[in-house]
């Protein structure tokens, strides 16, 4: 893929002027994190060979996070019970599981968020449109680096960008965002989602 269709692609889940006059300081992130208790958006995931998943993102907080892919990968991911668990694209219905904490999604899905307290900042930028924040765990920097991109005044998360511990980076765009809605548990449903995918095989 050329670098310019990345480039651009990289922008759609941004608005097209200015929303915010100055960077957003990390208190009002955090606060903004903390209120964001449900969160229901659609998704561009640029991956690091440069090949595009789009999909549907729903957040729970604290610690559910469900990403629903488009046929034809028909992929699915799952954060809940501290765990990460990956539906591949194949059809398999045993997934693979992860620790959530092992992974910088943890961040976001976290019960208590304090940015400036937790020491995890390491970047905290603005470009002109938006508030870039770098966080890494500096007790696990194993588990990899987040910047999260945000446009304001009030603070509204646009995209992340995931750079993993071999540098591999992973870019997620939200569009049509929703938030404090009402998500039933199932969505989160391990054992629910896995006994839905024997049923189409």
């Amino acid at each position: 893929m050329k670098v310019g269709r990345i480039i651009l692609l990289l922008f759609l889940g941004l608005p097209a002027s200015p929303l915010s006059a100055e960077k957003i300081n990390v208190d009002d992130l955090s606060a903004y994190l903390n209120a964001l208790t449900t969160l229901r958006a659609g998704f561009t995931q640029i991956s690091s060979d440069n090949s595009l998943s789009t999909g549907a993102l729903y957040i729970k907080r604290p610690g559910r996070a469900r990403f629903e892919y488009d046929p034809p990968n028909n992929a699915l991911v799952l954060a809940v019970g501290g765990q990460l668990a990956i539906f591949d694209p194949q059809g398999n219905t045993e997934p693979e599981s992860y620790p959530l904490s092992k992974t910088p999604l943890s961040l976001i899905l976290a019960d208590k968020i304090n940015l400036a307290q937790d020491r995890m900042v390491t970047g905290h930028e603005y470009d002109g449109i938006s508030t870039i924040l770098t966080v890494q765990d500096p007790d696990f920097p194993e588990r990899g680096i987040i910047r999260l991109v945000f446009t304001g005044p009030s603070p509204q998360l646009r995209q992340w960008v995931i750079k993993d511990q071999n540098g591999d980076e992973t870019v997620v765009i939200l569009n049509d965002t929703k938030t404090q809605l009402s998500l039933p548990d199932s969505l989160f449903n391990i054992f629910l989602n896995r006994e839905k995918r024997k049923s189409k095989n």
